[in-house]
């Protein structure tokens, strides 16, 4: 049966605009006309207009200035075709960690919003599972992929993202390689400030719990804490030093054997939040004061070290930002044409935070004589 015509008033026309009104709407201000009276580049404009991180403080201020000057209202329609489409971006995740999980999603779903960017998020256990998932992303028909730690190393994920031509930022490597997109903190000079510290409380027996050993990170941050060390003329002991896996009951495991040593540990520095509270707890569990008898420090400063108490001294690696930085970068090179950015790799701040963990050793008596 053929369709019945549409209602008159369905397709009804609008009144042609007046002359008056077209003038008007030739004569609005353009992104260009912002960029001139600003001094800057349109692109620049366009960021600041899509709420990338990547302006300066002055610049987006000026920007600003200059779109409130010249009124001018960004076209929805315009900012839709110039991005041509929304861009899909995979989070894989593999992390013990719950609070690291957490700040990196929140900051990564952030700056999404801001990129105008879907993000998928899809959990990736190492092993045969992480090429199935990654060859379903693949299929999906992903435009990019944001790896976070320990995936964020994995040479299979990365030799299979790279066949694929899907970019690719690691985030948290402690060594990334000159070809590779990375987002990183100096781990070892953040574990070298963070052992200084403990040792200018007067601290010598300082205990070291590892990260996971597969990562570089991990090293780093072993490396900046020997090197605090040696600075200072004490000998690295091997009893001090223990492997974690950067978990939570790899934090308890670890605690147990330092402070099971005969002659134990003052101070023990994990190499994340979750080991260092697991130490909190297993102090505890021994009728151990902390910091009186013990003192403990993390890295990271996820939501666990305010958690606890007492709050933990540790280190602020800024995952929120590296997450929004991961994303940021990843558009940047698929939203050029000849995929080239100005810096592939993006070296963040980390801040040192002192709570309540830490403070100088007790005197303890020398043993009496039998």
């Amino acid at each position: 049966m053929a369709a019945e015509p549409p209602s008159p008033i369905a397709v009804s026309t609008p009144p042609k605009p007046s002359t008056r009104t077209a003038r008007r709407a030739r004569s609005a201000p353009t992104i260009s006309d912002v960029a001139r009276h600003a001094g800057v580049s349109p692109m620049t404009v366009s960021r600041v207009i899509n709420g990338e991180a990547s302006v300066r403080p002055s610049t987006r201020e000026t920007v600003k200035a200059a779109i409130a000057a010249l009124n001018y209202a960004p076209n929805p329609a315009a900012r839709s075709l110039a991005g041509a489409r929304q861009l899909r971006v995979a989070m894989l995740y593999s992390n013990p960690s719950a609070g690291y999980l957490s700040e990196f999603l929140l900051g990564s779903l952030d700056q999404a919003s801001r990129s105008d960017v879907q993000i998928v998020v899809e959990k990736c256990e190492l092993g045969d599972h992480e090429m199935e998932v990654a060859a379903q992303v693949v299929a999906s028909g992903i435009d990019g992929v944001v790896l976070p730690p320990p995936l964020c190393e994995s040479e299979p994920l990365l030799d299979l993202f790279a066949k694929a031509g899907v970019p690719t930022v690691s985030v948290a490597t402690g060594r990334p390689a000159a070809d590779m997109l990375a987002i990183r903190i100096d781990d070892r000079a953040a574990a070298l400030t963070m052992t200084r510290h403990i040792m200018s409380l007067g601290h010598r027996r300082i205990g070291f719990i590892m990260g996971n050993p597969n990562l570089t990170a991990s090293a780093r941050r072993f490396s900046g804490y020997k090197a605090a060390l040696e600075e200072a003329g004490i000998a690295v002991d091997p009893e001090l030093i223990v492997q974690g896996l950067y978990t939570y009951r790899s934090g308890l495991d670890a605690a147990e054997q330092l402070l099971d040593r005969a002659d134990p540990p003052t101070a023990i520095f994990s190499s994340n939040d979750d080991m260092a509270a697991a130490t909190v707890a297993v102090a505890h569990r021994r009728g151990l004061d902390v910091p009186g008898d013990l003192t403990v420090c993390g890295f990271d400063d996820t939501t666990l070290s305010t958690a606890i108490w007492p709050e933990l001294t540790t280190i602020h690696q800024p995952i929120a930002d590296m997450a929004r930085a991961a994303v940021e970068l990843l558009v940047a090179v698929l939203r050029h044409k000849d995929g080239e950015v100005a810096d592939r790799h993006l070296l963040l701040d980390y801040t040192f935070i002192r709570r309540q963990s830490d403070a100088p050793p007790r005197m303890r008596p020398k043993a009496l004589p039998a």
